[in-house]
């Protein structure tokens, strides 16, 4: 029985605990830590749970015993409490983005290696069937080369979003959209297509008064081979349209799942290829679905490595990828620079220090709230009124 401690119970939590719930009797929920206990005893009373409230996690490690902690806390608290776990002789799943900082991520790897113990980063958009199939299908070669490859990270946040006391700040968020949204899809990005060789990007805030840090990026990524990648973060985008394409000579695949093959005429100017469609969709079709899908499957997998029955899938090195690439595009929009990859300890931006010495504040922030009311559901009232006001029917 492995036995499992929630570190901060904020929305995200919520995922946790319900795919953890999904694994009895190979675990058990002991402890629940957040800054604010009744919210933690709430979420103790709600799903039923036999576990301990604790407001500190110094206390939790001080009175129970466990062996794996989900750590769901704003980012600037991931790199101290994960080292503090690691060090207590703890296994951590820690949620994305890993940290601010690549000195902190490598922090958090030193401690896994020295004590151990397992770190896994959230990176739940792996354990999906159809971004798992897309995967082996580029694998598979069945494209051709790949030329062009894309990943859109869109979302929309009203002007409220950032009204909570940590959020909107270089210092306690660590960024913007494109760390603290696009995480995911960065992740994506260089699990199937591999890190680049350098990038050069635009970072902005053009809708969100009430924060330093930047609600839209763009970044094209330059690999060895010729081909281009572009990253697209977004906090301006209705419909919150996600999606992964990946071009190669011979095909097109993206997530959502779709598919499209062309031929050239002797003029140059595209017909579709049809045989070469069916034959992708067949290969798609042949690939297995997952299990567990999302939170639930990487959970499962972190379970079989703390039993010594799977290898781990996710570890801290594919987490500092991710933030080595959000790195790279801060430093890159704040220089006006191409940035060559890996990048050395020597950075500027490979430090906490260094990245809030150097990023512009695109605005003061001055409306703060300790808590919303109703967590993530919030109805942006405000913007509301103002898209009303600005635009009668």
């Amino acid at each position: 029985m492995i036995r499992v401690a929630i570190i901060g119970v904020g929305g995200i939590a919520d995922t946790h605990i319900e795919a953890y719930l999904k694994f009895k009797p190979r675990c058990e929920i002991v402890g629940l830590v957040d800054i604010y206990p009744d919210k933690a005893a709430q979420k103790l009373a709600g799903y039923g749970l036999n576990a301990k409230v604790y407001g500190d996690h110094r206390a939790l490690l001080d009175d129970v015993a466990f062996d794996l902690a989900s750590v769901c806390l704003p980012p600037f608290a991931h790199a101290p409490i994960t080292i503090d776990l690691l060090n207590a002789d703890k296994h951590v799943l820690l949620e994305k983005p890993m940290a601010p900082s690549l000195q902190e991520c490598d922090q958090m790897l030193a401690a896994a290696a020295a004590n151990g113990k397992l770190l896994s980063i959230v990176a739940q958009n792996r354990f999906k069937t159809p971004t798992m199939k897309l995967k082996r299908i580029v694998e598979s070669g069945i494209i051709g080369p790949i030329r062009h490859a894309q990943v859109d990270s869109f979302w929309w946040r009203g002007k409220s979003y950032y009204d909570l006391w940590w959020r909107g700040t270089w210092e306690k968020e660590g960024g913007g959209c494109t760390m603290n949204h696009a995480v995911h899809q960065i992740d994506l990005f260089h699990w199937v297509l591999g890190m680049p060789t350098a990038l050069q990007a635009v970072v902005a805030n053009i809708a969100h008064d009430n924060s330093e840090v930047e609600d839209f990026s763009t970044a094209i990524l330059f690999y060895p081979d010729g081909s281009i990648g572009q990253i697209n973060a977004s906090l301006v985008h209705h419909g919150e349209p996600q999606q992964l394409v990946i071009q190669g000579e011979c095909a097109m695949v993206a997530a959502p799942w779709r598919v499209k093959a062309s031929t050239a005429r002797d003029n140059g100017f595209p017909d579709d290829n049809p045989a070469l469609q069916t034959e992708i969709q067949a290969l798609y079709d042949q690939l297995p679905a997952l299990e567990f899908e999302g939170h639930a499957g990487q959970i499962a997998n972190v379970l079989g490595a703390i039993e010594g029955r799977a290898e781990l899938l996710i570890d801290g090195q594919a987490g500092r990828s991710t933030i080595e690439l959000v790195t790279a595009i801060y430093a890159s929009s704040f220089s006006g620079q191409r940035i060559e990859l890996p990048l050395a300890t020597d950075n500027p931006f490979y430090t906490r220090e260094g990245t809030l010495l150097h990023a512009p504040h695109f605005h003061a922030k001055t409306r703060s709230v300790d808590n919303f009311a109703n967590d993530e559901s919030r109805i942006n009232a405000e913007g509301l009124t103002q898209c009303q006001t600005s635009h009668p029917k």
